[in-house]
């Protein structure tokens, strides 16, 4: 059965870090890209940022780039998110995906975890 599971979330203050972490079982790790989505309150889930499997393309939305930066350990079936000079809008449930095609459109992903909660306080 495949599964990812999302860990790292909390409460940290504007201006500070959080790096989220996302095993995936279950699945070949190596063909697939996977995706960091975030869901604020009242608001549609948005793409953050995917990496393609292979050669290892990375995609990031406007509103985080150059603050957020996405990484791989195939090794370790586990991707990441390293997140800094977080803003208080960052605020929301961010989950993890996996799907053949590396998009910000989550319609193209097949597997999700269960999200981890991400709060920044001003």
């Amino acid at each position: 059965e495949a599964q990812l599971v999302e860990s790292g979330g909390g409460l940290v203050q504007a201006g500070g870090s959080l790096r989220l972490s996302c095993v995936a079982s279950g699945f070949t790790f190596d063909n697939y890209a996977i995706g960091w989505f975030r869901q604020a309150p009242g608001k549609e889930r948005e793409g953050v940022s995917c990496i393609s499997s292979g050669d290892i393309r990375t995609y990031y939305a406007d509103s985080v780039k150059g603050r957020f930066t996405i990484s791989s350990d195939n090794a370790k079936n586990t991707v990441y998110l390293q997140m800094n000079n977080l803003k208080p809008e960052d605020t929301a449930v961010y989950y993890c995906a996996a799907g053949f095609i590396a998009t910000m459109d989550s319609s193209h992903y097949a597997y999700w975890g269960q999200g981890t909660q991400v709060t920044v306080s001003s």
